[in-house]
């Protein structure tokens, strides 16, 4: 045995073993006995060269041939390096999943009762999880075992944390809905090696790419995952939440009765109307304010906008119907003019506070555009809201709707108003384009509005395979009009000015709609203006060039504009008398219906306590 070496040899030696460790093997067998003597025997030049019967400077020199060929070779191959960082790594994910363990402690010792481990959506353990995503090829990548190691190691670390007390609930990714991701059959193999320390099964799907799966577009079923559910519940025996659209009480207490699930999720629906469950549970149902699944105040504020969260049909996510406690401290009459969304808001909300209201319609239904709209089978949530204000309205004493009158300045007098609300909404905007007007809705011609669309729906038929569809118009409504024919087999192409389709609209809607133009082979032509409308076809202009679009059915949906046919004569009427007049949302500039909702809302107590009735 050597004498003692120095802290410098050790650490050569560590470093030498390392080498060896590694590219030994490619030593000749002559030279890698000499070496291991002297890195792995720990024994000196000379003690080597008395056993092996060669010189101590053959020793040596052979020592060093074979640290020169050891370095050289880690300088081709880097093994070292690399297994070096992937043990780092390694590290970095060990504390990372201590660190899901320290979350979870906070949380049960705040007093939640059940801690529940986000492991889809794209988040980081849906990246390991996801074959669309984990490219590793260490021990954490390739087959179900490994990509699932990861999601084990937190699991592990959070029953550490949380002790057997706590349930633990897994947020899965069910079916990631995309090409190449994992499907339910993938789910419940990996989940395999799950299992045993989660209690509870919160079965969602979807990933970023799928977002509109993910956070449900509104055209998906009420409770169309629930399959989900039950394919995890039958596996594994274990309590699982439903979630997806579940907007209808009797939707939920179907899947419950079918033992799809145990529990339903619910967060959307939640915004909405905060008071869900007690409805649901006394029985109050038609007060339930559904969801619509527009995405447009959550998903659209939230994601990307990264803007207060907001909801279409709830005006206030803060203080909820406490305005309702507030009463008007003297009588005030007040006619609202227009019975869409937003003039149902403010006549309710003016009622609700004590008012005598009187709401104005010239058509036999209330609910304006909204009604229209939700016609399209695609859109046929939209209808949930208007029902909602209609049923909000007919509670109210002090309410009285009035349809298929003409709002005119000598009617709304009758009602002596000391506040008269404008709320006409908005129209089809239809610029002056050579031939627009000549054509739109004539009989022979080819040329129709959104408003020509829904009139007809039941016209068109299922297979309109060989027809061809113009749609001049990027926006929401024309993109409505794409994703109705387009998978009825229709030659589909949409036209837009700007250099984006779909400009403004949130990320659910957004894959949504590249999803339909992808799979049904839209034609996209942005940065084209339309120059010409003739009876059967479109001349436009892209690149400095003009093309003709013959088609079968062509649409122009080129945004709203403004209706307020009589806002002029009430400014004028009620001028120097003791009258309030306000004009509110699309009969100012045509917007949202989140938009309207709010300024229903709010605009109308405002306007109240600043004339001291509140």
């Amino acid at each position: 045995m050597s004498k003692e070496k120095s802290l410098s040899e050790l650490d050569e030696i560590v470093e030498l073993s390392y080498l060896y460790d590694f590219y030994g093997a490619l030593l000749k067998e002559s030279n890698r006995v000499v070496f291991e003597d002297y890195v792995l025997s720990n024994l000196s030049l000379s003690e080597i060269a008395k056993e092996r019967d060669i010189t101590r400077q053959g020793v040596y020199d052979i020592v060093k041939r074979c640290r020169t060929r050891l370095k050289g070779y880690e300088e081709k191959l880097h093994l070292i390096e690399k297994f070096q960082l992937t043990k780092d790594k390694l590290g970095e994910i060990e504390s990372i999943a201590k660190d899901y363990g320290t979350a979870a402690k906070r949380a049960a010792n705040a007093g939640f009762d059940v801690v529940e481990i986000h492991a889809g959506h794209s988040y980081l353990i849906s990246q390991f999880l996801s074959p669309t995503t984990n490219d590793r090829t260490d021990e954490f990548g390739g087959s179900a075992k490994n990509r699932a190691r990861f999601c084990r190691m937190v699991i592990d670390e959070v029953r550490k944390a949380v002790g057997p007390s706590v349930p633990i609930s897994l947020r899965l990714s069910v079916d990631e809905l995309v090409e190449g991701g994992n499907t339910v059959e993938d789910c419940l193999e990996y989940l395999e090696y799950l299992n045993d320390e989660v209690d509870i099964y919160d079965t969602s799907a979807g990933l970023n790419a799928s977002i509109q799966y993910q956070i449900d577009a509104n055209y998906l079923e009420d409770g169309w995952r629930s399959y989900m559910a039950k394919a995890v519940r039958d596996k594994f025996g274990k309590p699982t939440i439903a979630i997806g659209n579940i907007r209808d009480p009797k939707i939920a207490d179907d899947i419950l009765a079918r033992g799809d699930a145990d529990l339903i999720g619910m967060g959307r629906g939640l915004i909405a109307d905060p008071d869900w469950c007690n409805k649901a549970q006394y029985g109050d149902v038609c007060d339930i304010r559904k969801c619509i699944s527009c995405n447009v105040g959550c998903v659209g504020n939230r994601i990307g906008g990264n803007k207060p969260l907001r909801c279409t049909i709830n005006p206030d996510l803060i203080n909820g119907e406490a305005y309702k406690k507030q009463k008007v401290n003297k009588p005030c009459n007040v006619v609202v003019v227009g019975a869409g969304t937003a003039g149902l808001e403010a006549a309710c909300t003016a009622a609700e506070v004590g008012c005598n209201v009187t709401l104005l319609e010239k058509e036999k239904e209330v609910g304006g555009l909204s009604v229209e709209i939700s016609k399209i089978p695609a859109k046929k949530r939209l209808a949930d809201f208007p029902t909602y204000l209609k049923h909000r309205a007919s509670k109210l004493s002090n309410l009285t709707i009035k349809t298929g009158v003409d709002a005119t300045v000598a009617e709304i007098k009758k009602h002596k108003p000391d506040l008269v609300v404008n709320s006409t909404g908005s129209v089809p905007l239809l610029p002056p384009i050579e031939g627009l007007h000549d054509n739109l809705g004539k009989k022979d011609a080819s040329v129709y509005s959104i408003k020509d669309m829904i009139a007809n729906l039941k016209n068109y038929p299922e297979d309109m395979t060989g027809k061809k569809v113009v749609v001049v118009g990027g926006g929401a409504v024309g993109l409505d009009v794409v994703e109705f024919f387009a998978p009825r087999g229709a030659e589909t192409t949409i036209i837009e000015m700007m250099p984006i389709i779909g400009n403004g609209l949130d990320a659910s809607s957004t894959s949504s709609m590249k999803e339909c133009m992808e799979k049904h082979h839209v034609r996209q032509m942005t940065n084209t203006a339309l120059q010409k409308v003739n009876a059967h076809s479109f001349l436009v202009k892209y690149d400095g060039k003009e093309e003709e679009l013959p088609f079968d059915y062509g649409f122009v949906c080129l945004g709203m504009r403004a209706n307020a046919p009589i806002w002029n004569d009430i400014q004028e009427a009620f001028t120097g008398e003791d009258v309030e007049v306000l004009n509110i949302c699309d009969s100012v500039r045509a917007r949202r219906i989140i938009d309207g909702t709010d300024a229903g809302r709010h605009m109308v107590l405002n306007t109240l306590e600043r004339l001291n009735y509140l």
